[in-house]
């Protein structure tokens, strides 16, 4: 058997990892590894347990208007 790092990546195909539980992936379900997994991820974006991180345009620009447009000094 080699011993070289790069020989064994070689020797020894990685398969990815489900994101929900680790277990390896299967091709039905990629990037996870069961439906449950898929469900249970499915489930965190909808109940907002993951979230895309945001930056108010107030807090960029200053107040707004009532009408959403930028406020005139």
């Amino acid at each position: 058997m080699p011993t070289d790092p790069i020989s064994l990546a070689a020797a020894k195909p990685r398969r990815a990892a489900c994101p929900v539980c680790g277990r390896p992936t299967e091709s039905q379900f990629k990037p996870f590894c069961s439906k449950r997994c898929a469900d249970v991820d499915l489930a965190r974006w909808l109940n907002g347990v993951y979230r895309v991180p945001v930056v108010d345009r107030e807090d960029e620009a200053g107040p707004l208007d009532d009408d959403g447009s930028d406020a005139k000094p």
